[in-house]
């Protein structure tokens, strides 16, 4: 039976907040951010769950959010890094032993239980994959003094979301050859794998709910979903 591990990263600080409490510790309709995205992994057919936080907040985690919740497919609570990638290669090295993985943001509140779905489904076609959606809005390109230089076709540029899933070998590897160079130019998982492998990542289809929280219009814009019911979507 092949193994599907989710990393969940917890160790943002969430300074766009304005908030000295982290952004995935916040209260949303009356639960943490981050037991959202955990509940949809936990009622998943994923196997079990890497839970990477800030330094020192592991505890915390476990105690206010795992324990309390109920969350009893988290194997490992384990500190986070520096820099996002540090973190996602904490959580790549708890995860031995796992056929694939999905990366997901604990700041992704929203994830879909069909999302996941269609991750799990895909990573095993593709062997890497990441949720995404087509913009909705003209994209410009700017220069260095701030003038629109090129104007993409909008069919092709998509917004990327999280879970990014990958078969763990893949990954894994293409995350230790990167941290051989600590480039910190690299935003993403899928950017890691494409710049350290020749394997090519495919766009599947995610949710235009499925945002990010990090300002507080976001806090607001995702309370509004869970009333309506987005996170079964």
């Amino acid at each position: 039976m092949e193994k599907f591990t989710a990393i969940v990263l917890a160790g943002g600080t969430g300074k766009r907040m304005h908030s000295h409490i982290h952004k995935q510790y916040l209260t949303l309709a009356g639960k943490p951010v981050l037991y959202y995205a955990l509940k949809a992994f936990e009622e998943s057919d994923i196997t079990d769950i890497i839970l990477v936080t800030g330094a020192d907040e592991e505890a915390y985690c476990k105690r206010k959010i795992i324990d309390k919740y109920h969350i009893g497919k988290v194997k490992a609570i384990v500190p986070g890094g520096v820099e996002r990638y540090h973190s996602v290669y904490a959580g790549l090295c708890a995860a031995e032993g796992a056929d694939y993985v999905l990366i997901h943001d604990g700041a992704r509140p929203l994830v879909s239980a069909d999302i996941i779905k269609r991750s799990m489904q895909a990573v095993k076609k593709y062997r890497a994959c990441v949720a995404g959606m087509p913009v909705k809005d003209t994209i410009k390109i700017a220069d260095e003094d701030g003038y629109a230089k090129l104007t993409p076709e909008r069919s092709k540029v998509w917004q990327i979301q999280t879970p990014q899933s990958f078969s763990y070998p893949l990954v894994y590897e293409a995350y230790r050859k990167m941290l051989a160079d600590e480039d910190s130019a690299i935003t993403d998982d899928a950017m890691v794998v494409e710049r350290m492998t020749n394997q090519s990542v495919k766009l599947i289809e995610g949710n235009y709910r499925n945002i990010k929280i990090t300002t507080p219009e976001d806090m607001l814009i995702a309370e509004m979903y869970l009333k309506q019911g987005a996170s079964n979507i």
